[in-house]
């Protein structure tokens, strides 16, 4: 116990200087020395003015949320309790090329996934923070990922000289400064050290060709430099995100980037929903659906309690994409953004303190400003490229818990048990809009590794590009490829009922015309057929890929959920089983795995070639290339 005491007095000495007396208080009410240690290293490495020490007391979420006002970070808009923040040009969205893992010598990690030696590493990131915060503050924050005293629970610490990130993360994140006074010495938690770097005059970072993103997996560290944009800079959001999937691997549980979602069905009953897209492809807007609830958008733990399957949110708030938000589509979201309370818009265009983005469902403004600086219609960048007025990748940070729609049992501390699971990607020519596996194993294979989409303007880089994106989570998977496969599997085989997996596609197109096959509303539809299905309250046809709908039951659907009516011209579009399609995509995911990752399990090649078997038997049977559901036998 001395020895704990002295290595704590050694630290709070060395950062004296550069504390407030309060503050002083606040830190030394920690008893865990490595707390204490990861402070006063970063403030040498940085070399700070002062240290904020966060209490998450009503009065230091308030001096945040003014500093970050006062520094400019953020700017007040017309409405109360909403500001915004600009990223610069450069500083969009997840920067691929700048994300690296910090990989030991001796270790492994698949060739899919970007890494650097750690000794290399360190010494270059090191390098950059090296006096970053010089005549700033640093301001520490504690986090609860997960609900706080609970099986899911997991502590984070991140220093950072951003006042945005720090009130960001407010809303975000569960507070955890009494958490850890509470906390054993030897409490492991996530560490991350963030500075914006070199700032202009508009409190945007400027050296982002210097911008770096590094992740310490065999320390738990995130270090991030040189940008300000939330996705690289507020490190519990998918940063921590790749450390918790290590612990999960760990552990025998799962870190799965997925929305949670409570979806009503008959009698009254509420039925628990796990939903994996990548960013841009409608998780949000799914988990937002009108009439369910939401419990998360983006970050899903999941835990076997009792041989059952239980869910919760990492967070608890969400960092949301804006374009397409309106009041049509996305009535709840809408009335929040639009209305008295507290919303950090991004990259937005303002004009008259007004905030805009594209597909908000009005006539934009010609001019105001936005993240290029003042702009107006026809502005272009300096490759003469048109600049829209808004960021495609603009984002809104709120509080689940200002949504009329957000579950009561967001911090249950045993989560909730998940009746379904649901993979979707940007597909435009092979899977229909919703199928449901066979068995646990074909989904995690052919619907979860095999989930295969289109880069967006979610991740810096080109768009519209295909590619396997395993389980929506190839960004983020911090351990060899195919042991995250296995550890799906061999999760699902310990269930005594494991969810019901789903395969979900709303991009579709019509192979000749090019046009989509899904309204964006649809989604509700496929979403209330998987609610049934879990109850066994529906039949389906078997189709080579999965379980399909019945034509019948998605009419009564549609005209319930919708009030619309369904075609069966519509049906046949959708649910026709396009052969030579799904037979290309076998191929496409079967080489990735062969090529990209070493480890892969026999089992993924097994089912995928059951699945070719399945496809090939049913075009000799018929005789086509495209196969109507009609002619699939029901269950």
């Amino acid at each position: 116990m001395q020895q704990i005491i002295d290595e704590i007095s050694k630290c709070l000495k060395a950062i004296r200087p550069r504390i407030s007396e309060k503050d002083y208080v606040k830190l030394s009410a920690i008893k865990v020395p490595r707390v204490h240690q990861f402070i006063a290293e970063s403030a040498e490495l940085c070399n700070p003015e002062r240290i904020f020490i966060s209490d998450d007391s009503p009065e230091d979420i308030a001096y945040i949320r003014r500093m970050a006002i006062e520094t400019g970070e953020e700017k007040p808009l017309a409405m109360p309790g909403h500001t915004v923040h600009f990223d610069g040009p450069y500083d969009q969205g997840r920067d691929r090329e700048a994300t690296k893992y910090l990989v030991p010598k001796g270790d492994y990690l698949s060739k899919a996934l970007n890494q650097i030696d750690r000794d290399e590493g360190l010494a270059e990131v090191k390098g950059l923070l090296k006096d970053s915060m010089k005549g700033r503050t640093m301001i520490v924050r504690f986090v609860c990922l997960g609900p706080p005293n609970s099986v899911f629970t997991i502590l984070g610490v991140q220093c950072t000289d951003s006042w945005y990130v720090a009130h960001s993360e407010y809303l975000l994140f569960r507070p955890g400064y009494k958490t850890f006074t509470k906390a054993d010495p030897d409490t492991h938690f996530l560490r991350v050290l963030h500075s914006s770097g070199r700032l202009n005059e508009n409190m945007v970072s400027v050296d982002h060709d210097k911008k770096r993103v590094y992740i310490d997996y065999s320390e738990d560290i995130i270090y991030s430099v040189n940008t300000q944009y939330a996705g690289n800079s507020v490190g519990f959001k998918k940063l921590a995100f790749r450390l918790a999937i290590r612990k999960a691997n760990q552990e025998g549980w799962l870190a799965e980037h997925m929305m949670i979602m409570g979806v009503h069905g008959p009698g009254g009953r509420k039925t628990y929903f796990a939903g994996a897209f990548p960013s841009a492809c409608g998780k949000t807007a799914t988990a937002m659906l009108p009439g369910e609830t939401i419990l998360g958008d983006d970050i899903a733990y999941i835990r076997n309690v009792g041989s059952v399957a239980r869910a919760a949110n990492a967070e608890c708030g969400i960092f949301g994409i804006l374009q397409g938000i309106n009041s049509h589509d996305d009535p709840v979201l809408y009335k929040v953004l639009t209305s008295p309370c507290e919303v950090i818009f991004s990259n937005v265009l303002v004009k008259d303190g007004k905030p805009y983005w594209l597909g908000m469902g009005c006539e934009l403004p010609k001019d105001g400003i936005n993240y290029t600086g003042y702009w107006w219609e026809g502005k272009r960048d300096e490759n003469g490229e048109p600049i829209p007025p808004a960021h495609k990748n603009a984002r809104y940070t709120v509080s689940l818990k200002v949504l009329e729609n957000c579950d009561p049992e967001l911090d249950n501390p045993i989560g909730v048990e998940l009746g379904g699971i649901m993979y979707g990607g940007r597909d435009s020519k092979a899977y229909v809009p919703v199928q449901q596996s066979f068995n646990w194993e074909h989904g995690i294979i052919c619907y979860g590794a095999a989930l295969e989409t289109e880069t967006t303007f979610a991740i810096v880089g080109k768009e519209g590009i295909p590619e396997i994106n395993m389980m929506s989570i190839q960004d983020f998977i911090s351990i060899p490829m195919g042991q995250n496969i296995r550890n799906n599997l061999n999760f699902g085989k310990k269930l005594k009922k494991p969810p019901l997996i789903f395969g979900v596609n709303y991009f579709l197109r019509d192979l000749k015309t090019g046009e989509y096959l899904n309204s964006p509303r649809d989604k509700h539809v496929w979403v209330k057929w998987m609610e049934l299905r879990v109850h066994n309250d529906v039949g389906a046809r078997v189709a080579p890929t999965g379980l399909i709908p019945k034509y019948e039951d998605l009419r009564l659907l549609f005209k319930k959920v919708l009030n619309r009516e369904y075609s069966k011209a519509d049906y046949t579009k959708q649910f026709t089983i396009r052969v030579p399609e799904n037979l290309a995509k076998i191929e496409r995911v079967e080489r990735f795995y062969r090529e990209k990752v070493a480890d892969a399990p026999e089992e993924l090649f097994i089912i995928l070639n059951q699945q070719r078997e399945r496809l090939v038997e049913a075009r000799e049977k018929s005789g086509m290339d495209y196969i109507p559901p009609e002619l699939f036998e029901e269950e």
